[in-house]
């Protein structure tokens, strides 16, 4: 089992409308609510490719009870702790023919620290019995800020897979406890940890700190633009073929759901890359979140080209 931990879960109101002009009134031409947070998209998507996982996040107030009946109404498994203070709300926009889509996000949940605790002990029973641990999202406030670098401890306590998708503050925190496999969009990347990817050497420069700070596989992720990912000490490059995009949201946790879903598989690296890819571009091409079939992976991941950077893997010759 797959498990993906969300620490700040997000209610979705998403209004559709003819077009968005700045200071005028708007009628919606239809409404509806929708699950979100960045391991509940990669829960959602994992769904969709037919893979057992189980959502862990903090629910709360009237916006958690209507989070909670939509995650049973798409039949995402999953389990919470209770908090005294609504769950985060936002507000998703989308214009006639799918885009450009407007989101504007409530403001974070606030959490005590006996909720936090609470997390954290549910947290390590539930790393003890899956296969792989997904921590995605941002904290929602300096007080969680340990729970994901807690977590990934706990998954090389009990020797499972860790697979990280954070930015913001805590990152630096999380990558100094060496989850197994990281994946970051290059500018929350950038701003997180300070430092500049704007070249190709300097993006390689850094995959090979990672690998000797101990992470096994990462991959960075930039739009449209070539995607640079590491398989222990070997660096690859991939360029995206260009879509038609309609909405880039949750294609970074359709990419991470990718991966998780090729290791549960026990794909070959250059198929699991070809999975994340094929999810994230597709996702990209509408305006639905993390809800690309597996029948659609299989007719587009052989239109990414993967190139190795400086060092190439050996192979035996017949």
């Amino acid at each position: 089992m797959i498990l993906t931990v969300t620490i700040n879960p997000l209610l979705e109101r998403r209004f559709q409308i003819h077009k968005l002009i700045r200071g005028e009134n708007h009628r919606s031409q239809s409404a509806s609510f929708d699950a979100g947070g960045k391991g509940i998209n990669v829960s959602r998507q994992l769904n969709y490719l037919n893979t057992e996982n189980l959502a862990y996040t903090f629910l709360g107030g009237t916006n958690g009870k209507m989070l909670k009946n939509l995650l049973s109404e798409e039949k995402i498994n999953f389990t919470f702790v209770q908090t005294k203070n609504e769950t985060r709300e936002g507000v998703v926009i989308i214009e006639e023919g799918g885009r450009p889509v407007t989101t504007i996000f409530g403001s974070n949940q606030i959490l005590s620290e006996n909720e936090i605790d609470e997390f954290k002990n549910k947290l390590r029973k539930i790393i003890e019995n899956c296969e792989i641990v997904v921590f995605s999202g941002s904290s929602p406030a300096e007080i969680a800020d340990d729970i994901f670098p807690m977590g990934i401890e706990i998954a090389h306590e009990f020797d499972k897979i860790s697979i990280l998708d954070t930015y913001g503050s805590h990152l630096k925190k999380c990558l100094a406890k060496s989850p197994t496999i990281i994946h970051n969009n290059k500018s929350e990347l950038s701003s997180s940890l300070k430092i500049d990817l704007s070249d190709e050497q300097r993006m390689v420069s850094f995959l090979h700190q990672l690998y000797d700070s101990g992470i096994k596989q990462a991959y960075i992720t930039d739009g449209s633009n070539p995607v640079y990912a590491s398989n222990f000490d070997f660096i690859y490059k991939t360029d995206v073929p260009k879509t038609d995009e309609i909405d880039s949201t949750g294609s970074g946790d359709a990419f991470t759901a990718g991966i998780a879903y090729g290791l549960h598989n026990s794909l070959s690296f250059d198929d699991t890359l070809r999975c994340g890819l094929s999810l994230g571009v597709l996702n990209a091409s509408r305006s639905s979140v993390c809800r690309v079939s597996l029948e659609e992976i299989n007719s587009t991941s052989e239109k990414f080209i993967i190139t190795t950077v400086g060092k190439k893997l050996k192979t035996l010759e017949k």
